[in-house]
């Protein structure tokens, strides 16, 4: 059995976590206060449960309706750097070695500034992050556009433009019905041209035509989420017998990043339970599997709780936690010798030491 102690002290990599989905309750009420925003709960404990309820409805679009407080309060620079260093900061408290933060810039100019000083915002706030954590993490930008908006090729650019200075990709967001990948095709074919790294939610509130759009015709990198992928394999109940359609045989045969966030996808409808979650039988199948925590305020999580609840579920243990670790860290956005120094240097030894005293 793994402790909590070594769940905590585990090295994780995250790759899927909002930062407008990570802030701390206090911060909301404070943020909130000098702004003028008024927020359903004042006390900090209490706003915090009110948000993990209000997302606890089985629905991605009421999901994130919740984000309408937590944007409402990341609208000057000061406030975003502060945002950015605390989700740094709690990050290596959970042992988070290696972070990619997503965020959407356009979702923070009500009060005047540019993109470039939302996208300047984040990095102050991470480097400050960085250097006060209680424990070394290496913290990077991923810059989110908004499926259902028409800035796709603005902000594709601006995370070109910022490649250099902590944003290491591009991603879209939101809901997926009705707005699929392909609307955004010029952004991503500009990113392919420009040798830029991108992923796309795709396969979370809509199913394989998400999917199938988001890696034959925009060409992603990795899959947020990727939970509907399991519509194309067929299994019985005990996962014995199973039969991969087209799809899910390219998705495995090209080691496509799967960033699943279990606790989020029970949320919003895209899972049952985490015992049922596809998670289990896509890590039995080996597809390359990773655990996120897509946004920790709204659903009331870390990686390590992450972590602990399918140890629950599906008797996962150090080994397991490795692998998941590694996945995640191969499928990273930053330069190979980047992802090689953390993989040899941080996450290997810490596992085999653990599995040696085990």
């Amino acid at each position: 059995m793994i402790t909590p102690e070594q769940l905590n002290a585990a090295p994780k990599v995250l790759l899927h976590d909002h930062l407008d989905g990570g802030l701390r309750p206090g911060t909301v009420v404070e943020l909130a206060k000098d702004v003028g925003h008024k927020v359903p709960r004042e006390d900090p404990a209490e706003l915090g449960a009110w948000f993990v309820e209000s997302a606890d409805s089985g629905s991605l679009e009421r999901y994130l309706e919740t984000f309408d407080h937590t944007v409402a309060v990341m609208q000057t620079a000061e406030a975003i750097k502060r945002v950015a260093s605390e989700c740094v900061q709690d990050l290596a408290a959970d042992g988070v070695v290696y972070a990619e933060v997503r965020y959407a810039p356009e979702q923070h100019l009500t009060k005047g500034l540019s993109l470039e000083q939302v996208v300047d915002a984040v990095r102050e706030g991470f480097e400050h992050g960085m250097a006060v954590a209680e424990r070394p993490i290496v913290a990077r930008q991923l810059l989110t556009a908004m499926r259902h908006q028409a800035r796709s090729m603005e902000i594709a650019e601006l995370s070109v433009a910022y490649r250099d200075a902590g944003v290491v990709g591009f991603d879209i967001a939101g809901a997926e019905a009705g707005y699929p990948p392909t609307r955004h095709l010029d952004a991503f074919e500009y990113l392919q041209r420009e040798n830029a790294h991108f992923t796309i939610h795709a396969g979370e509130a809509f199913g394989l035509p998400s999917i199938w759009q988001a890696i034959q015709w925009c060409g992603a990198d990795r899959l947020g989420h990727g939970v509907r992928i399991i519509d194309d394999i067929s299994h019985d109940p005990a996962g014995e017998k199973v039969e991969l359609g087209r799809l899910a045989a390219y998705v495995r045969d090209r080691r496509i990043p799967l960033e699943m966030c279990p606790s989020s996808n029970l949320q919003t409808g895209a899972a049952e339970s985490i015992a049922e979650h596809p998670i289990g039988l896509l890590t039995k199948l080996r597809f390359r599997v990773t655990v996120n925590t897509d946004n920790r305020l709204m659903s009331g999580t870390s990686m390590s709780r992450e972590l602990a609840l399918l140890a629950e579920a599906f008797d996962y243990g150090l080994a397991d936690f490795r692998w998941f670790a590694i996945n995640a860290m191969k499928s990273a956005f930053i330069p190979f010798d980047e992802r090689l120094a953390i993989i040899d240097g941080i996450i290997k030894p810490w596992y085999a030491e653990a599995l040696a005293q085990a």
